[in-house]
C-alpha cells in the first residue's frame, strides 16, 4: 500500500459536535525511521475524554489541531521495523490516532500478551478505562465491605470496572444509566445489585427520592464519571467521610466551561461546597495518565480475573474508519452497549 487514510479535526465544534467537524483523508504512506514502526491498526478506541481535545482551551492535554490526526489509542500489527525492540508480525498498543496506519517510535508502544485475550481488551477493560477504574476506585474510593458505593455510565468500561471491583470487594453497588436496557445489563451481567434509569426521572429530586431507596444507608463512594443531574442527586444523600473520585463530567462536555446546567436551585456552589465541609468529603480529582506507574500492578491484579470469567466485559463494536464520527458522536449521546471501538482492518 503506498497510502493511509485517516480521520482529522476539520472544525473546532460550537457546543455539540457534528460530523461536519470530522474530514476523512487519504495520504502518502510513510516509512519508519531510525527507531520506529510502522503499524497496521485494527482497531481503534473512541472514549469521552476526545471531546475535551476538539477544543482550544486550556486543559491537561494539548487539543488536537485543526487539520492533524484525531487522537486515540489503538491497537494493530507491526508491518515495518526500523526498530530492535518490536519485529514484523508484533501485536501492539499505542496512541496511533484516527487512523488506517500510523508510525511510532518503538519506545512508544506496548507489545501485547496473546494470552490477556482479545485485541480489543487493550482498549478497554484491560486499557485505559479498566485501569482508570481500578485506579480511581481502589486508590481515591478506599472501599469497605458493607459501604455503598454509586456509580454513573455504569455499563461503560470504566463504571462497570469499578462496580464489579466495588462487589468482590462485599460493597453494595448501585449503578446509574441510560435506558431499561443498560440497566438491566449492569445488574445481569455486571452484577449491580440495583440500577436506576436517568433517563426515567425529569428531576435531580425525583432521581434522588429514587435513589435515597436504594441506597438505605446512604451512599458512601460516588464515582464521578457524568456531572449534572446525578451528581445533584448524589450529593445530599452522601454519609460523613465519604469519598468522590472524580473521574469525568461527560454531561458538560458539549457546553464549555462548567457547561449547560452547571448550576440549578439546588447545586449551587455553595450548597455544593457545604456538603463537602460539614460531611468531611473527601474529593479528588484525577488524569489516569498521570498514573501509569500503577499500569502493571493493574494488569497483575485484574487480567487473571478477566481471564478466569470473574470481570464481565462488553464491546460495541463499529465497522470502518469512516464510520468513526458518527459512532463518537453516538457515544457522547450515550448511544454505545459497552466499550465503543471501531474495527479499522
Amino acid at each position: 500500500m503506498t497510502t493511509l487514510k485517516r480521520i482529522v479535526l476539520a472544525s473546532r465544534p460550537d457546543g455539540t459536535p457534528t460530523e461536519d467537524n470530522f474530514r476523512l483523508e487519504e495520504v502518502a504512506m510513510p516509512a519508519p525511521a531510525e527507531g520506529e514502526v510502522l503499524v497496521r491498526v485494527e482497531y481503534m478506541s473512541l472514549d469521552p475524554y476526545m471531546r475535551g481535545r476538539m477544543d482550544d482551551t486550556k486543559s491537561y492535554a494539548a487539543p488536537v489541531p485543526v487539520g492533524g490526526t484525531m487522537e486515540g489509542g489503538g491497537v494493530g500489527e507491526v508491518i515495518a521495523s526500523n526498530s530492535d525492540i518490536l519485529a514484523v508480525g508484533d501485536k501492539v498498543f499505542g496512541m496511533l490516532g484516527w487512523a488506517s496506519h500510523a508510525i511510532q517510535p518503538a519506545k512508544m508502544l506496548r507489545k501485547l500478551d496473546p494470552s490477556h485475550g482479545p485485541l480489543t481488551a487493550a482498549l478497554g477493560v484491560l486499557g485505559m478505562p479498566g485501569f482508570t477504574g481500578w485506579y480511581g476506585l481502589t486508590e481515591l474510593g478506599r472501599p469497605k465491605a458493607g459501604e455503598t458505593l454509586v456509580v454513573a455510565a455504569a455499563t461503560g468500561p470504566v463504571g462497570s470496572m469499578v462496580g464489579q471491583l466495588a462487589k468482590q470487594a462485599g460493597l453494595r453497588t448501585v449503578g446509574i444509566a441510560g435506558g431499561p436496557e443498560k440497566c438491566a445489563m449492569a445488574t445481569e451481567t455486571f452484577g449491580f445489585d440495583a440500577c436506576l434509569d436517568h433517563r426515567a426521572y425529569d428531576s435531580a429530586r425525583n432521581l434522588r427520592a429514587a435513589l435515597k431507596e436504594v441506597c438505605p444507608d446512604g451512599i458512601d463512594i460516588y464515582y464521578e464519571n457524568v456531572g449534572g443531574k446525578v451528581l445533584e442527586a448524589v450529593m445530599p444523600l452522601m454519609n460523613p467521610h465519604g469519598r468522590i473520585p472524580v473521574c469525568g463530567m461527560i454531561s458538560w462536555y458539549n457546553a464549555g466551561g462548567l457547561g449547560a446546567g452547571a448550576t440549578s436551585e439546588t447545586l449551587t456552589a455553595p450548597a455544593l461546597w457545604r456538603n463537602i465541609l460539614v460531611k468531611f468529603l473527601s474529593v479528588n480529582g484525577f488524569i489516569i495518565s498521570n498514573h501509569f506507574d500503577r499500569y502493571p500492578e493493574f494488569l497483575t491484579n485484574v487480567a487473571p480475573l478477566v481471564a478466569k470469567g470473574e470481570i464481565a466485559f462488553v464491546e460495541d463494536i463499529a465497522e470502518g474508519l469512516e464510520n468513526a464520527p458518527a459512532a463518537f458522536l453516538s457515544m457522547l449521546r450515550g448511544g454505545n452497549k459497552g466499550k465503543q471501538i471501531v474495527k479499522v482492518s
